[in-house]
């Protein structure tokens, strides 16, 4: 019975020991958190990247401008901290593609038999004929704006800091417009093409210029990775008696990936290029349009974007490479002391309180 109150006190004994020696280690780990408000810029290049596609991904440029909250974690005195960022901003991005090959737009038909939804054109001269729209350099540009949420998480060692996560765009305006050289004739059934001849509305290499309708998909999901350093005078923790940094900036590169097509999909494809239905070459002297004093003929060809026409691409992603600056301020929060002021007061009145710690 003796030996065996003995052994459940020598077990005992070491559950109590196993106990204070965990908690002593906790007492140690203790953890810091510190928060943090920020702002930050960025700027890089945005492309479009279109899959399936005989267009080449296209170039500009993408800035934008924000607010964040930032959560530090660690283990005190640790110089690594695990970080949580989320925030609100807006991105701005301008980027274009550019069509090497020509396009051909026809009104009229010199076969109505084999093209009767075509209708039949005549002349100044009363001859049967074919109009022509020749495009070619076509250059289309997109301008974009969004309001834009990251949620990030990584960690911060020393200098060095890593984030990934994701950002959610929100997109609020989308502008295209497209710029081409147009060149316009008239094809015959027994004569050679007519050309360069103003009178006849057959014009040659004259700059074109047409605002479309466009826009993206509202809500855009990116993959974010931003990579980059503290820069500046930083006070690294070593004690109570060292102040922490209540200002820091840091500066990192970034990539965003979006995972979703950026693409406003319609109903059905469009052609690139398109003529006002029921157009015809006006040949009435006495009519407002009347080609030999007019340009209309140049001005109802309509530009479609290209985001939606025939055999553009199967998905568009978007993708930004860039720049990212970043100012945080400290929030205030409690911290610690060498000396309190109960300290002081005992020592001032001859008391035996000493150097006490608030914990």
């Amino acid at each position: 019975m003796k030996n065996t109150n003995k052994s459940v006190k020598k077990n005992l004994s070491y559950w109590v020991l196993l106990l204070a020696v965990l908690f002593s280690s906790t007492v140690e780990a203790r953890v810091s958190v510190s928060n943090y408000l920020g702002a930050y810029v960025d700027a890089g290049e945005w492309s479009l990247l279109p899959k399936n596609s005989s267009y080449k991904p296209s170039l500009g440029v993408a800035g934008g401008a924000g607010f964040l909250y930032e959560l530090r974690l660690g283990e005190m005195y640790s110089s690594t901290r695990f970080l949580l960022d989320i925030g609100v901003g807006a991105q701005y991005g301008f980027t274009s593609y550019k069509q090497s090959s020509s396009s051909v737009v026809e009104l009229g038909t010199l076969n109505p038999a084999e093209n009767p939804s075509e209708p039949v054109q005549y002349d100044l001269n009363g001859d049967k004929f074919v109009y022509v729209y020749d495009i070619q350099n076509r250059h289309d540009q997109y301008q974009n704006l969004a309001v834009q949420v990251p949620l990030m998480v990584g960690f911060q060692h020393r200098k060095f800091y890593m984030l990934a996560g994701a950002k959610l765009d929100a997109n609020l305006y989308t502008k295209a417009f497209t710029t081409a050289n147009l060149s316009t004739y008239g094809r015959y059934e027994e004569v050679d093409d007519m050309r360069n001849q103003p009178e006849y509305q057959f014009f040659e290499n004259i700059p074109l210029k047409k605002d479309t309708s466009a826009r993206f998909e509202t809500i855009n999901v990116n993959v974010s990775v931003e990579i980059g350093g503290r820069i500046g005078l930083l006070a690294e923790g070593t004690g109570y008696d060292v102040p922490k940094q209540s200002v820091e900036c840091r500066i990192a590169g970034f990539v965003d990936y979006g995972i979703k097509d950026i693409r406003r999909r319609t109903s059905s494809d469009l052609d690139g290029f398109s003529v006002k239905k029921g157009l015809k070459y006006d040949t009435d002297p006495t009519s407002p349009s009347y080609v030999y004093k007019s340009t209309s003929m140049v001005d109802n060809l309509g530009v479609n974007d290209i985001m939606v026409t025939k055999g553009f691409a199967s998905i568009v992603n978007n993708l930004v490479i860039g720049i990212k600056f970043t100012v945080l301020f400290q929030m205030p929060e409690k911290g610690k002391c060498v000396i309190c002021q109960d300290g002081y007061q005992s020592l001032i009145h001859g008391g035996r309180g000493g150097v006490k710690y608030e914990e």
